[in-house]
């Protein structure tokens, strides 16, 4: 078994692809559990975010994971291929590693990515796909994003989706203040835009949710109110800016309740915001007149106005994650010789308890004991060195390779 990530990003594939290979949080286990309990994989933790889904895994062949991708998704896997990136244990380490410390996102040092992973990691152990491998590369992972946050300025001045949503809606009005703002969702990028908007003093905040019990709590928050997700189609006209991130499958708001909403306006504009992958809002909304409808993609501009200022921190948090990526293939490379080391010293208590007994019988019917403890010390060194001895008189070839292996492991130094 080998480590290996297979994914596509924000930089791979284009929003339409990555949001039909995109899981959310609830479908995550049962995904997991056909993976792993399928064999095709030994174990595997699936990260799916707006910006990237990935698989990372111990199996056989990137292949079986890429099969399997394309065949849960139900997509032909040629149709996917173009746009996945597949690497191998190396490059696997060393991506996982710059995932969690910012360095691979849209926003260059964000740190919800951080919170993503974990949360993945937390499904996939509940799930019983993580095994010991991922776990030490995950935990790896952290350790090395906490060093990069904590050493360098890699999260300095950093501009969030939430933050660039507001800089968008202040393009197409003058003041947020006079503007009233409804929030599709009641998740963690939703609540960090309604902290976001909250700022801005807007006219009126509405919370829409599908569990209203929830819609009120983060509501409570901000003095906004709450009001459940069915009843948006009739209160859509009231509200100027809507941001929307749900795990809907299936996009919530439509042509036609958007194209009813602006005629009831009058054709005042209207400021969308769809942060969800699948997307929450139907894709031909954005074509009408008086409607400013804004992706996860169409933000990654305003993102990267706090990109230089940071473009210096990247070279030291580079050096951190490549010295952590020795160490970690250090620690691979020692578990695959546990194997080995375990069945060669299940040999060795075997041939010792095996002599052991031969000795007590000897001792038993009246041996002298002397005689018998040099007799055990001559047939165990004999029994534990026949093998490699054996090795050296039959070897074939070039003898040299097995020779110098033999003298680095009993340590043997010639005169």
């Amino acid at each position: 078994m080998a480590l290996f990530t297979l994914g596509l990003n924000h930089r791979t594939a284009p929003l339409a692809v990555r949001e039909q290979l995109a899981f959310h949080a609830e479908e995550l286990r049962r995904a997991l559990i056909d993976l792993v309990g399928g064999g095709r994989v030994h174990e595997a933790a699936i990260l799916s975010t707006c910006n990237r889904t990935e698989l990372y895994c111990q199996a056989d062949s990137p292949r079986q994971a890429i099969e399997w991708f394309a065949q849960y998704r139900r997509v032909p896997a040629h149709a996917i291929e173009p746009y996945l990136y597949t690497h191998p244990e190396r490059e696997a380490v060393r991506h996982a590693f710059r995932v969690a410390s910012g360095l691979d996102s849209m926003v260059l040092g964000e740190p919800q990515i951080l919170g993503q992973m974990k949360e993945a990691v937390r499904i996939a152990r509940e799930s019983g796909a993580l095994g010991t491998t991922l776990n030490k590369l995950f935990q790896s992972s952290f350790a090395v994003a906490k060093d990069v946050r904590s050493t360098t300025a890699i999260g300095a001045n950093i501009v969030s989706m939430a933050a660039a949503a507001v800089r968008l809606a202040e393009r197409i009005f003058e003041r947020v203040a006079d503007q009233r703002v409804l929030f599709i969702g009641a998740g963690e990028m939703i609540e960090l835009c309604a902290t976001h908007f909250a700022a801005k003093k807007p006219k009126q905040i509405v919370i829409a949710n599908r569990t209203i019990d929830r819609g009120r709590a983060l509501a409570d928050r901000f003095g906004a109110t709450a009001i459940r997700l069915e009843d948006v189609g009739e209160r859509l006209p009231e509200f100027d800016i809507v941001v929307s991130c749900t795990a809907s499958q299936l996009p919530i708001i439509g042509l036609g309740l958007v194209e009813r909403a602006v005629k009831a306006r009058r054709h005042r504009p209207m400021f969308m915001v769809d942060l969800a992958v699948p997307r929450d809002v139907e894709l031909e909304v954005g074509e009408l007149d008086d409607v400013f409808l804004y992706t996860v993609d169409d933000l990654a501009q305003i993102v990267e106005s706090g990109l230089e200022s940071r473009q210096t921190a990247v070279v030291d948090a580079e050096t951190i994650v490549s010295e952590r990526v020795e160490s970690f293939l250090l620690w691979l490379q020692t578990r695959e010789t546990v194997p080995v080391i375990r069945s060669l010293r299940d040999g060795a208590e075997r041939t010792r308890r095996h002599e052991m007994e031969h000795a007590l019988k000897l001792l038993a019917r009246g041996d002298d004991p002397a005689l018998v403890l040099d007799q055990l010390s001559h047939r165990l060194t004999n029994k534990f060195l026949h093998s490699p001895t054996q090795a050296l008189n039959h070897a074939e070839g070039d003898r040299s390779e097995l020779q110098a292996a033999v003298t680095r492991l009993f340590n043997l130094h010639h005169e």
